[in-house]
């Protein structure tokens, strides 16, 4: 491989990953006061008359239900519980104030312990009901829980709520199983003089950060929504006050963290689906980064961390329904409700359309191994590695035969170089016919590092994003999904390296280019690696170690043929 294609590979590392490392400083912003509605409810991602104009309302007279003020909500919450999760729910508007994943912990600095999805100023699943020009708030409503505590058993639970104002009678039923994150919601009113109408559905203001670097979890928060694909809004592309319309319809609409996730659903057969969402920035919030790169940057950045989400759904004869996930972006729990929600974590951002398959294929393969063998995931990251060496035996060993007949032409390329330099076309000709004879392509060399490459960007974004490997140590890393504190795996990785290409140069003619391309990509690759995952650097660093067998074997191939040849000279 000769320097510009390594110094171009290079490039590609840091023009694609680097920028992954590099934060925004915006000043933070206070945001305006938001308006009332039009019958006076408090403002919880209000819904004004563009709005309404937005998702398209059935035209006809509303209702003349006047929002009565409720004195300030006393009773306790409402928890539901099973064997993964803890949800809690407020009397007031039956609205989700809590939602605890038993078997994650939070690793956010001062919020140990389990980890908590929701937000102290919650508004998510805070309905509004829309006739024609009118808009009811169910926010303040008071709704009587069927009981106060439900544990979720292996049939499954429900919980059911009833709210009354004058002449209307609104119900809601949840209805949970033990082992998923889903669970739906039914709802129905009565006594209002339309049936005809929407529900708005509120979502936000974010996901609660559960990272240790709350920098780079900000930075993965976004709104995500499927049609016939999957769009990502990035809660860093919207200023403070900043509206958005995303026009549906929608099978769902999700707010994510970097590894949690938040949505609702209108997946089932000949259920409406959700006509558009209005997404609303809010403030930017300070937050600290880190280990190695707290060096080069100032640790304390803000980012947009809030949005107001609302997202309408039809009603029919007075009566809605659709499906919630709270939970973590877990394979297995995400392809099981299916509708491509395994798809809400954007693998690859420019490179998505390469990426995102060959990560899925890649994170399957992980979790067989892990779960078929029994191996922790550190082991199965080293096996994977010396798996694809082995995979990629013949190749290399072709790819690096054709370096060595490359390497013994060089005599002969110099000639043919000085021979027809002032003649490009002759030049190119020349070249080829003695590939051709001698059976070298110039490619060849490069192949090994091309093939490697897709892997490696692929297990980039899988521990960048994958929340199987969230909190897993193994040996003395304390976490496979962030950077060794101690720096030895990417200096293993880099000594690695070093001595792959190190031995790759035995026999090798001395070449000054080639010296100086021997201890810089080492010491380049070393320092961007130094910030990555622990887990990416011990894949790269074992793969690295198994190819220094099949180095060393062609490297003893290439000296009995110099040998050979020095023989046949005397």
């Amino acid at each position: 491989m000769d320097r510009r294609t390594l110094l171009a590979i290079t490039l590609i590392l840091i023009v694609l990953i680097l920028p992954s490392l590099l934060f925004q400083r915006p000043a933070p912003v206070v945001p305006a006061e938001r308006p009332r509605d039009s019958l006076g409810a408090p403002p919880m991602g209000d819904f004004p008359r563009e709005e309404r104009n937005l998702l398209q309302p059935p035209v006809g007279p509303g209702p003349a239900l006047v929002a009565e003020p409720l004195a300030e909500e006393t009773t306790k919450p409402v928890v539901v519980e099973s064997p993964l999760y803890r949800y809690s729910f407020s009397p007031r508007g039956a609205r989700l104030i809590g939602a605890e994943l038993l078997e994650y912990r939070s690793f956010s600095q001062g919020d140990q312990g389990v980890a908590q999805l929701i937000p102290d100023a919650s508004e998510f699943l805070v309905y509004r009901l829309v006739f024609g020009n009118d808009t009811i708030s169910l926010a303040d409503w008071h709704f009587e829980p069927s009981t106060d505590r439900v544990e979720v058993g292996s049939g499954g639970a429900s919980l059911s709520w009833v709210a009354r104002r004058g002449p209307a009678t609104v119900r809601l039923t949840y209805a949970f199983q033990p082992d998923h994150y889903r669970f739906e919601v039914r709802g129905e009113f009565e006594g209002i003089t339309s049936s005809a109408g929407r529900v708005v559905v509120g979502m936000g203001p974010r996901l609660r950060s559960t990272d240790v670097d709350t920098i780079v979890d900000f930075r993965s928060f976004g709104v995500v929504t499927k049609n016939r694909s999957t769009d990502n809004l990035k809660f860093t592309s919207l200023e403070p006050g900043e509206t958005r319309t995303l026009a549906g319809p929608f099978e769902w609409v999700a707010i994510k963290s970097k590894y949690f996730l938040a949505a609702v659903l209108a997946i089932d057969e000949g259920q409406p689906r959700f006509g558009g969402a209005r997404v609303t920035g809010g403030p930017r919030t300070p937050a600290r980064t880190k280990g190695f790169l707290a060096t080069f940057a100032k640790r304390d950045i803000t980012v947009a961390t809030q949005v107001s989400v609302l997202t309408s759904l039809t009603m029919r004869n007075g009566r809605f329904g659709f499906s919630v996930y709270l939970g973590p972006q877990e394979y297995h729990q995400l392809s099981w409700v299916g509708h491509d929600l395994e798809n809400v974590n954007p693998y690859g951002w420019i490179l998505r359309p390469i990426i995102g398959p060959l990560a899925i294929l890649v994170v399957r393969v992980l979790l067989w191994l892990h779960e078929t063998l029994n191996l922790a995931y550190g082991w199965v990251l080293v096996l994977f590695g010396v798996s694809i060496r082995l995979a990629l035996w013949p190749l290399n060993q072709k790819a690096m035969r054709s370096q060595m007949a490359m390497q013994a032409l060089q005599p002969e390329m110099k000639a043919i170089q000085d021979r027809y330099k002032n003649d490009k076309a002759k030049l190119q000709k020349e070249m080829m016919k003695l590939y051709k004879q001698h059976g070298a392509s110039p490619l060849g060399g490069c192949l090994p590092m091309v093939l490697q490459m897709p892997i490696l960007f692929t297990l980039f974004f899988v521990f960048l994003n994958t929340i199987e490997f969230r909190g897993v140590p193994f040996l003395w890393l304390p976490d496979l999904s962030l950077a060794d504190p101690l720096y030895i795996i990417p200096l293993v990785m880099g000594a690695s390296m070093f001595g792959l290409s190190k031995i790759g140069q035995i026999g090798v003619p001395p070449n000054p280019q080639m010296k100086m391309m021997l201890y810089m990509m080492p010491a380049v690759f070393t320092i961007m690696f130094l910030q990555f995952s622990s887990g990416l650097n011990l894949y790269y660093a074992t793969s690295n170690l198994a190819s220094i067998p099949q180095q060393w074997l062609v490297a003893q191939e290439r000296l009995r043929r110099a040998h050979k040849k020095a023989a046949a000279k005397t």
